[in-house]
């Protein structure tokens, strides 16, 4: 595989990725994704993509930020791997470029949060050296 990872930074590159990104999201509309990126770029938010030639095929968001807990951290978001390239190794790419990029960051770790339901991610994650470090608790609001 000839792979390639770059950061993706501004509104014109982060929309490269909608294609890949609806896969997760299917009601997600191209105009919605990209007002929530104007929310989002502020805020220390980038993705990356990993390309075979020109395809892209894996993607995960980037946040940087600070806890009192942990100091800085990097958080990934949204992490894909397109069906046709998962346990090709795509991903263990996009996660070593992701630690080297939380080290040269200054960042102390890496977090990101999965569904319950997701196992094959988990498994997936675990083998990346991850682990579960707590519960991420949602409050819905404003819902009928």
């Amino acid at each position: 595989m000839n792979m390639k990872i770059l950061e993706l930074t501004t509104i014109e590159e982060l929309l490269t990725a909608y294609p890949l990104l609806i896969h997760l999201y299917p009601n997600l509309t191209c105009l919605e994704y990209e007002k929530q990126l104007k929310e989002m770029l502020p805020h220390n938010y980038s993705m990356l993509a990993v390309y075979e030639n020109s395809e892209l095929i894996g993607l995960s968001g980037v946040w940087l930020g600070h806890k009192l807990w942990c100091g800085k951290y990097m958080e990934l978001d949204n992490v894909i791997v397109a069906e046709g390239f998962r346990s090709r190794g795509v991903g263990a790419i996009l996660f070593d470029y992701a630690k080297r990029l939380a080290k040269q960051k200054d960042c102390t770790s890496i977090g990101l949060d999965a569904f319950t339901y997701n196992h094959a991610a988990h498994k997936f994650f675990f083998k990346e050296d991850f682990v579960v470090k707590g519960y991420h608790f949602v409050h819905a609001l404003n819902q009928d």
